[in-house]
């Protein structure tokens, strides 16, 4: 395990604080969602390999994870990630990545940009999961000081791998009864390896209005994720949160164009504590934050974007401290925390933003939130 560094939060290894950190005491937390671009290095050997799993990348991937790890301590921030410098492709499909009982003509996922992602598409089975998110914590923990959250992939994402037509000898329950089961050992693995929070990121929620205005869609993901988080007591529940955005992926998204007065009555119905919601994009930030005043519950956190990795923009702490002071004005003091608007970089090979940019952006979101928390505290 590393060294000790000072930090006033309480170490996750050893549960013993220490008192020179000036965001140990912070009571309007804050936290990133997930992704970090990685080093131009790595993405170059990972396209030269041709394979994202090729055991010479090992080297790399344990570079990237420790350095991105030490760059985000010095941050300030209480709680970080591994960058998800690892994860196999992207934030989406790293769990299925390689399967041999998929095709690669998959869902397609449309963005403002013109380009497309897909998603593999099942082709038999039983359903099972290549890769458990817990192995990034194996190699983070090696390196980290300040408590680690895991992101994960959402159910009702992964429900998009089951064609529209049957798959013969496999129904679709039984396809569900094994996502269901995966997803729930998959966050069990996580906080049995010390994570701090698991993030289901649930993405698609906006985009499952986009493609069916009537909200069945949508309503079909919130029943399927609410039946895996029903696997976990509440107590467990408080440390699991949901991330939603419009997507982020090379300076574009795919349902930005959404109206979050479509998405948000829904997605409080989740039965999880934590929500991370995209907001610094938001063209108009107080209407959506009046929703989430009338629609948040008494037992949730709401974590609003206060920086947006796809604009170039770096903001400044004090832009940051009155996005902050803003939404202390419809949201609870007690139920408001801080986050970035979406992951720096979902998609592994994307280089729309540098490395320097995701900290120093996440770095205003620590010290205004800082600011912000200060000031309010003064009142």
């Amino acid at each position: 395990m590393a060294p000790k560094v000072a930090c006033g939060l309480r170490d996750i290894y050893t549960g013993s604080p220490n008192d020179d950190c000036k965001y140990c005491a912070m009571t309007i937390p804050t936290e990133p969602i997930g992704s970090i671009p990685r080093p131009i290095k790595l993405i170059k050997a990972i396209a030269d390999a041709g394979d994202y799993a090729d055991p010479k990348l090992d080297p790399l991937y344990t570079e990237a994870i420790q350095d991105t790890i030490q760059q985000f301590e010095a941050t300030g921030s209480p709680v970080i990630t591994d960058g998800e410098q690892r994860k196999y492709q992207n934030f989406w499909t790293y769990s299925v990545h390689g399967l041999q009982n998929t095709a690669p003509n998959g869902f397609k996922i449309p963005f403002s940009a013109g380009h497309v992602r897909r998603m593999p598409r099942l082709t038999g089975g039983p359903f099972r999961y290549k890769v458990y998110a817990d192995r990034y914590l194996d190699v983070a923990k090696r390196y980290a000081h300040r408590p680690l959250k895991q992101a994960v992939i959402s159910p009702s994402a992964l429900s998009l791998m089951y064609p529209a037509e049957d798959i013969p000898n496999y129904s679709r329950q039984e396809f569900i009864d094994d996502l269901l089961r995966e997803h729930e050992i998959e966050i069990r693995r996580c906080f049995e390896k010390g994570a701090h929070k698991v993030q289901i990121d649930f993405t698609e929620g906006r985009l499952a209005v986009k493609l069916d205005t009537s909200g069945e869609l949508l309503n079909s993901f919130i029943g399927l994720n609410n039946l895996a988080l029903s696997r976990f007591s509440a107590e467990e529940r408080q440390r699991i949160g949901v991330h939603t955005c419009p997507g982020g992926d090379i300076d574009s998204t795919h349902s930005a164009d959404v109206d979050y007065a479509d998405l948000l009555p829904s997605l409080f119905e989740l039965r999880a504590g934590n929500f991370y919601i995209a907001l610094a994009g938001e063209k108009d930030r107080v209407r959506v934050l009046k929703i989430i005043r009338e629609y948040l519950k008494p037992d949730q956190l709401a974590f609003v974007g206060v920086v947006s990795p796809i604009d170039q923009h770096v903001d400044t702490p004090e832009e940051v401290r009155d996005r902050v002071l803003e939404a202390a004005k419809y949201i609870p003091l007690e139920q408001l925390g801080t986050t970035d608007d979406c992951g720096f970089s979902p998609f592994s090979e994307d280089t729309s933003t540098t490395r320097e940019t995701a900290f120093a952006k996440i770095r205003a979101r620590v010290e205004g939130t800082s600011i912000a928390e200060r000031i309010l505290g003064d009142h």
